[in-house]
């Protein structure tokens, strides 16, 4: 009678790999979400656009 061999072993391990990337991702999905509705709950100023409203103006570090 035949053993499994070393490829379904691996198998597994990818099977494994793929569920914990799926369960992170989920994670990280739900994180999100979830800070999109506490940023959501925040009162807005109406002059300050949105998208800008984290920058702050002067000098910038040298890129190198």
């Amino acid at each position: 009678m035949a053993r499994p061999g070393p490829a379904s072993q691996a198998k597994r391990q990818r099977e494994l790999a793929k569920k914990q990337k799926r369960k992170e991702k989920a994670e990280r999905r739900a994180q999100r979400k979830e800070q999109k509705a506490l940023k959501a709950d925040q009162p807005q100023d109406p002059d300050v656009d949105p998208d800008i409203a984290d920058i702050v103006p002067g000098p910038q570090e040298p890129i190198i």
